[in-house]
């Protein structure tokens, strides 16, 4: 018998080539670039339909809350029928949503667009983590860090390219190429995932389709979230009537989860799982944070410091740069509680370094400021996530994943109220020292919740 003869098979010498994580890398990458290329598009929109900002905003927030909502839910869909069929669903929903957007005869069509988008995209992250799971478990692989590695990566990549790309698509070719570009990026998933992904396994289901899929459990879920993100979305004039219906719709999913055969939030497991749920809260204090130094600061830098928006963009641009260097080193040696700490520390630096600086303060310091930020970021994006994978039961990995997900919208809805909060009606040097302290209170609250949580592995190995 002779060697090539007893060789492993492909997917066992290399079971995460590119030809497999090619396609749930660029699917993944298709919410946060449809989160950052709408900006560019808003005042277009407007003006063609006759509807002012406050209208147009609804594109920002109707994403974040199918996002959030959608999230988890189609991690439940994957373990169900199956990752791949629901990861290539999401994918057509994608191309039909872009078609009704190009195309959009009036506002109301661009606003299901753009909710069909949140549902489309929201397919992509859960199951390709339980893809990658259901790979490194036949495959003996261990936990693949440099392919977690390589999804944080392109999220940073995501968040240099959404806003130029945005801004290339609707300067040049209008508003609607925001949406048209979305139909051959979803197609071309498609393909590379009916050629890279192996078949899932014939779908297996005792009962029927809606106990399964714990319909009620996700409507309660929908609710819960909703309330939450529209109480958090404008915390200057609190809408306080919706807390007793969002407490009421908590503890009804609560109940519902606790009773279900197949719920969409395991209640019990995440109860005996303190380090999953831990994982989840550190999540959301830490977007909190990236999305309140990151939004906060640009304001300042256009409204106080008086840059142009290129100009931000370039003395932003280092933060994306060292992130993802150090995101690269952090995944490739598999270290988690380290980075985790240390990202507390960089936020902590990044707020006392806001309390010195001024209108007046020299570009050096912003770029300094800029790439403290950037090592926060690195830091924290791998890491968390890795423990997400580590901590998540395998067979409730892609739920486990979306809900990851819908913690960092929380955060982020979260930032934009704490931003609006902070600066009032005008931006001002002062305002940006109260987003220092509250940078500083939330780095150090997140090196806290690691250093205290004897649950954070060590390292992936």
């Amino acid at each position: 018998m002779t060697a090539a003869a007893i060789q492993p098979p492909p997917e066992l010498r290399e079971p995460f080539r590119a030809r497999f994580v090619g396609p749930l890398l660029l699917g993944s990458t298709l919410n946060p670039i449809n989160s950052s290329t709408i900006a560019t598009a808003l005042v277009g929109i407007g003006v063609d339909f006759h509807k002012g900002p406050g209208t147009t905003a609804v594109l920002i927030s109707v994403l974040y809350l199918c996002s959030a909502v959608m999230q988890p839910t189609m991690g439940k869909l994957a373990t169900i029928f199956g990752p791949r069929r629901v990861f290539l669903s999401g994918a057509f929903i994608l191309v039909a949503a872009g078609i009704i957007g190009a195309a959009a005869p009036a506002f109301g069509f661009v606003v299901v667009s753009r909710a069909l988008i949140g549902i489309g995209t929201s397919a992509a992250y859960p199951t390709a983590m339980a893809l990658i799971r259901r790979r490194a478990d036949a495959t003996g692989a261990g936990v693949p860090a440099r392919v977690l590695g390589n999804f944080s990566i392109a999220a940073q990549v995501t968040t240099v390219v959404g806003l130029p790309l945005g801004g290339v698509l609707a300067g040049v070719f209008g508003w609607r190429a925001i949406f048209f570009v979305n139909i051959p990026l979803a197609l071309l998933t498609a393909a590379l995932t009916l050629t890279g992904v192996p078949k899932d396994e014939p779908v297996r289901r005792r009962g029927s389709v809606f106990t399964a899929v714990d319909v009620p459990g996700i409507a309660l879920f929908a609710g819960t979230v909703g309330g939450v993100l529209l109480f958090l979305s404008d915390l200057r004039t609190p809408d306080w009537w919706l807390l007793p219906p969002t407490v009421a719709l908590a503890t009804g999913l609560v109940v519902r989860e606790l009773r279900a055969r197949s719920p969409l939030v395991d209640i019990r497991m995440l109860g005996g799982n303190g380090g999953l749920l831990r994982t989840y809260l550190r999540q959301a204090v830490v977007s909190l944070g990236t999305y309140t130094a990151l939004y906060g600061t640009s304001q300042w830098m256009e409204q106080a410091a008086h840059y142009t928006a290129f100009e931000v963009g370039l003395i932003l641009l280092p933060l994306s740069a060292v992130s993802i260097v150090v995101a690269r080193i952090v995944s490739d040696r598999g270290w988690i509680r380290i980075p985790l700490a240390l990202a507390g520390a960089a936020l902590v630096a990044t707020g006392v370094l806001m309390l010195f600086i001024t209108h007046r303060s020299p570009v050096i310091v912003l770029i300094a400021m800029s790439l403290l930020f950037g090592l926060a970021n690195g830091f924290s994006g791998f890491a968390n996530q890795a423990a997400l994978y580590i901590q998540a039961p395998a067979a409730d990995v892609a739920v486990a994943s979306g809900l990851f997900r819908t913690f960092a919208y929380l955060g982020a809805i979260f930032s934009s109220s704490l931003i609006a909060l902070t600066f009032g009606s005008a931006t001002t040097d002062t305002g940006l020292h109260t987003v220092g302290v509250i940078m500083l209170i939330l780095g150090a609250v997140t090196a806290l919740m690691v250093l205290a949580d004897k649950k954070v592995p060590v390292r992936t190995a």
